[in-house]
């Protein structure tokens, strides 16, 4: 204890009680990226669908989540939701952006997705950012492996379906 203390105290320093290395708190990563939920018991909201024993935590407890759109205002969720689904899951989790990302690329991923499920068993959870900006021949390429299982389409949308 320093001469200079108005309140000396024979306590350990704060840094002892709790141990945060510097990376820990000025890591490159966001705060916003640090605080996401992890799993569904850490995520809020919506606990009329993902609270214990719900419909939908139901399908994800079985590891069996149907297609689904997500829709909200930006930062309320559907993301990471998607991600928590198919981390639970054991899903492969592949991002898809409406706007920015064409036919080719969705032929590219149900490929990706069928040999997968073939050779390791494993779905493949496709997230669509922005889905209501879908065209018609994305819907087109999408729609029968949607249909048939390869992939489990999970889209989220800020327009009102």
């Amino acid at each position: 204890v320093s001469d200079l203390d108005l309140f000396p105290s024979n306590d350990p320093p704060v840094a002892a009680k709790f141990p945060l290395s510097r990376t820990d708190l000025e890591g490159d990563t966001p705060l916003a990226a640090r605080m996401r939920p992890r799993n569904l018991d850490e995520f809020h909201g919506q606990d009329h669908l993902i609270a214990p024993g719900k419909p939908l935590r139901s399908m994800i407890d079985q590891g069996k989540p149907g297609s689904m759109i997500l829709w909200g205002p930006p930062g309320s969720g559907k993301t990471t939701l998607a991600h928590i689904i198919a981390e639970r899951t054991k899903a492969v989790f592949i991002g898809f952006s409406a706007v920015t990302e064409g036919v080719a690329r969705v032929r590219k991923v149900i490929t990706e997705a069928e040999n997968r499920r073939s050779s390791t068993s494993r779905s493949t959870i496709l997230f669509c950012d922005e889905i209501h900006r879908f065209n018609r021949a994305q819907q087109d390429a999408f729609l029968p492996h949607v249909e048939n299982g390869t992939v489990v389409l999970i889209g989220a949308t800020t327009e009102n379906p």
